[in-house]
């Protein structure tokens, strides 16, 4: 049986590729930060959970271009 995210010749497929550098540079960057408040204190400043979600598309999108070498 073949494993999930893998090509039936072994090789990985470019959207598999690109999710991993994805959480790659989300990780390393801190793009995806948490948004419960500290004890009392409410930020104004943060970002609503439908800008982080269209951040993480748009990113993916640069991902996926630059595994298919666009």
């Amino acid at each position: 049986m073949d494993q999930a995210g893998f090509a039936p010749n072994g090789s990985r497929r470019n959207e598999d590729i690109a999710l991993d550098l994805l959480k790659f540079v989300a990780a390393t960057t801190g793009i995806i930060k948490g948004t419960s408040p500290a004890a009392g204190f409410v930020s104004s400043s943060g970002s609503k959970p439908e800008d982080q979600v269209n951040q993480l598309l748009a990113l993916y999108t640069k991902c996926l271009g630059v595994v298919q070498g666009k």
